[in-house]
């Protein structure tokens, strides 16, 4: 099938759905930690799938606009869901590490302060903040052009994202490594883009 069929069939399949349809694997998730399909720390292992869930949809979000421009794929419209349910899994993800895996508030500060892969991860989140509660057309409309600048927290946030992964398993293992590299080529797509922007 060409790229553009494939365009002409997108265009079929509205934002909204993609609302829908990205809840499920977190239930998915939910259930196997339920029926011990995560293994032994079955809150270990739902906060990590929710979390690599998270940086699966900040890549995808990230390799929109390199797949417009060197495959033609263009999955514009979906950006802003991919990005708002990347956001919600990064909050579920960091509401399982809070209410089961850590279950003592009065450790957070400490944990964040003392842990560098926690710490980075927060600040991945406070990254993601603003970007979330701006992610609508009246931000769009009232920012006007700061709101593209704004947005390039996303470059940011998705490496910081990735580094957390790498610095949270125990080991140099493959996958983190992995992400981190697809992470680090996209970013060096977008950077080798703008220079050419801004000389135009």
């Amino acid at each position: 099938m060409s790229v553009d069929r494939v365009n002409t069939a997108l265009r079929r399949v509205p934002a909204w759905v993609l609302y829908i349809v990205g809840p499920l694997p977190a239930l998915w998730f939910l259930w196997l930690g339920l029926t011990g399909g995560l293994g032994i720390e079955p809150i270990r292992g739902l906060e990590h799938e929710l979390g690599q869930f998270a940086l699966k949809l900040m890549i995808a979000g990230l390799a929109i606009t390199p797949l417009r421009r060197l495959a033609g794929l263009n999955l514009i419209r979906y950006r802003r869901a991919i990005g708002l349910l990347a956001f919600f899994y990064v909050l579920l993800h960091l509401a399982v590490w809070l209410f089961l895996d850590l279950q003592n508030w009065g450790l957070i500060r400490a944990d964040i302060l003392k842990r560098p892969y926690i710490t980075i991860g927060m600040l991945a989140f406070a990254l993601m903040i603003p970007l979330a509660l701006t992610s609508n057309n009246r931000s769009v409309r009232k920012l006007g052009p700061s709101w593209r600048r704004l947005h390039r927290l996303t470059y940011p946030a998705v490496l910081l994202g990735a580094i957390h992964f790498v610095m949270l398993v125990k080991g140099w293992q493959a996958e983190p490594l992995i992400y981190l590299a697809v992470i680090l080529g996209l970013l060096a797509l977008r950077l080798r883009r703008a220079p050419r922007r801004a000389a135009a």
